[in-house]
């Protein structure tokens, strides 16, 4: 029997361990079709994964597994599932937003936005704002309309974006930096400097401590509390992300590698700092996901790959090894 101070001991030591996840772990993976990809996301009713692809959307239902492609597009970053069956989708090369039938793919409007629509997300009123990554502008979208409302000024290389109250933070990749944007007025404001952190892309919100997470490509996420605008701290993660995964419901967050072919798990629990706690090895090229928030389950693109074709070019997917990873909390 522990005596009554080994078991305070105890007792403490437990209360001092972060509040860790459950273990997670890759558990199998979804082939799909070969071409590029970029961001994913869940429905809210957990049903279904889009993909954004190259020429289209890849969708997996996630109850058969069964994997079919809707859509025509020019170069997809972003899938955002809407209310009414619909997709809203940025299609890069053509510089258009299109709004497609999640059923079958049918084009429902096409609108002519920024140069390289890249990140789109979406506010409580059923707005969405696209990221114009060349064209450093922000298109603001009615998405029952369909209609862009606005468009905001900004700056070039805007990556992924976060809204907290009446601000969007935006990454942006060249300026080591984020961009923001005062919603109710409409214009650009002071950028927050990252110093340390590297062609920042992927970023979350942790709503409950308004919290900043933004993913760097030198292998650290910057943390900035967004009400004072400032960097707190720099965590060590895997090399070569692309995004910042948010489980609000478990109070973590994940943030996928794709040069190192790592995940990194953190908890938001506590208030005053973001806690390492766990690392799952994945494979390279998976630098984006998508979160089942029901389930908890993470579903990250990638595919095999094969040396460059050329000196100092990037590596080549290897014919018909896109798959889905799909990575489980035990």
């Amino acid at each position: 029997m522990r005596s009554p101070v080994a078991l305070l001991a105890a007792l403490l030591c437990a209360a001092a361990a972060p509040a860790t996840a459950q273990s997670y772990s890759v558990t199998g993976s979804i082939a799909g079709p070969d071409g590029p990809w970029d961001y994913a996301q869940v429905d809210p009713a957990g049903a279904h994964l889009y993909v954004a692809r190259g020429e289209a959307v890849t969708v997996v239902d996630l109850a058969s597994g069964t994997v079919s492609s809707i859509g025509s597009i020019q170069r997809g970053h972003a899938a955002v599932p809407l209310s009414g069956g619909r997709l809203l989708v940025t299609s890069g090369t053509d510089g258009t937003v299109r709004f497609l039938n999640a059923a079958d793919g049918r084009e429902l409007a096409k609108l002519a936005v920024g140069k390289k629509p890249d990140a789109a997300i979406l506010d409580h009123n059923g707005h969405a704002y696209v990221m114009n990554a060349d064209s450093g502008t922000v298109s603001v979208i009615d998405t029952t309309a369909m209609k862009v409302m606005r468009t905001i000024q900004v700056k070039e290389a805007l990556e992924y974006g976060a809204i907290d109250g009446t601000t969007l933070f935006i990454n942006n990749e060249d300026a080591g930096e984020i961009d923001t944007v005062d919603l109710a007025k409409a214009v650009a404001g002071k950028p927050i400097a990252l110093p340390g952190c590297e062609a920042p892309s992927g970023l979350a919100l942790d709503a409950s401590h308004h919290r900043l997470i933004s993913a760097c490509a030198n292998g650290k996420a910057a943390i900035v509390d967004a009400r004072a605008r400032k960097l707190t701290a720099l965590v060590d993660i895997g090399v070569g992300p692309d995004a910042v995964i948010l489980d609000a419901m478990r109070n973590l967050a994940f943030i996928p590698a794709g040069k190192d072919g790592l995940l990194d798990i953190f908890s938001l629990a506590s208030p005053t700092k973001v806690e390492h706690v766990g690392r799952v090895t994945t494979q390279p090229g998976a630098r984006t996901g998508a979160l089942d928030p029901k389930t908890g389950i993470i579903y990250l693109p990638t595919a095999k790959f094969g040396p460059p074709t050329q000196p100092g070019g990037r590596p080549v997917a290897v014919p018909g090894s896109f798959h889905i990873l799909v990575v489980k909390p035990s």
